[in-house]
């Protein structure tokens, strides 16, 4: 049986429409069962009330300063929905550790960094001012601290010298709409399992592509 997935989004949701794309697969391990945003407007809601998911808006305005009150009402809502995996897509909203305890091994988020490097914002920005050569995204499990929970899949691209944050981001963008399909899968199926902090499964033990080296040999 198909995993219930809800997507938490605050914005646009171009990483919550590559998962819609995704769970519309037969093989698909689970189904969007639900979108959830902090902002009322958020554009991310039209698109998926187009594509048929169902909808709920949690504006944590309403609350003041209580997250956690705010995180409660949230929780209401997966309940109601039968929510048994969490996607963050943009969620512009730092959880408690109180939320993050619900979903232990069944919250994701998707960062666009190689962490553990670039943690929180501006990561392109940052990636280019460090004069890194490779770049890209992590989609990892929810820890109540930010950005540090165990890695589930990275995407990688190579850095040039006339990237601009704009050039870069738009790469790395494609990249997590790659790999957050795909460790959602990889998730939904028990296919990564969580041992000693760490991700393992048949994926990790795959004969490794050749590596990305920057700048080319």
């Amino acid at each position: 049986m198909k995993r219930r997935v809800a997507i938490l989004i605050s914005g646009r949701g171009s990483n919550m429409t590559a998962l819609i794309e995704a769970a519309r697969a037969a093989d698909f391990p689970a189904s969007i069962a639900l979108v959830v945003s902090n902002v009322a407007n958020a554009a991310g809601l039209t698109a998926a009330r187009e594509a048929g998911i169902a909808t709920a808006v949690v504006d944590h305005k309403g609350f003041g300063k209580d997250r956690e009150a705010f995180e409660r009402a949230l929780q209401e809502a997966l309940d109601a929905h039968g929510i048994e995996i969490v996607c963050l897509a943009g969620f512009m909203r730092l959880l408690t550790p109180w939320f993050v305890r619900q979903w232990e091994g069944r919250m994701l988020n998707i960062h666009p960094a190689l962490l553990p490097a670039f943690k929180g914002l501006d990561t392109h920005a940052r990636a280019l001012a460090a004069g890194v050569r490779i770049h890209g995204a992590t989609v990892h499990f929810v820890i109540p601290e930010m950005d540090s929970g165990p890695i589930i899949m990275q995407g990688a691209v190579a850095v040039g010298d006339d990237d601009t944050e704009q050039s870069l981001a738009a790469r790395v963008l494609a990249v997590e709409h790659a790999i957050y399909p795909a460790a959602l899968r990889l998730v939904a199926s028990g296919a990564v399992v969580l041992r000693d902090g760490r991700c393992s499964g048949p994926g990790h033990k795959a004969e490794p592509p050749p590596p990305l080296i920057m700048p080319v040999l």
